[in-house]
């Protein structure tokens, strides 16, 4: 599967990360359940749709998605 991305200034991503990473520490449920289960990968197969902000808090939530399966 492959996506076509359009990045508006791709200089920033250094910034963002540090963001997601900052968001993260404030998000430690979220960190806890990707610990535990991004092994067992609970939600492969999953179609999970939202309606959200993007925010470095939905980044984190959306990555822990991601990792869950």
């Amino acid at each position: 599967m492959s996506f076509d991305y359009r990045i508006a200034d791709i200089s920033l991503h250094e910034a963002g990360r540090h963001q997601i990473r900052l968001a993260e520490h404030e998000m430690p449920g979220l960190m806890a359940l990707r610990e535990e289960y991004a092994e067992d990968q609970p939600l492969a197969g999953a179609r999970i749709a939202g309606s959200l902000h993007m925010t470095v808090q939905t980044a984190v939530l959306i990555e822990t998605l991601t990792a869950l399966g």
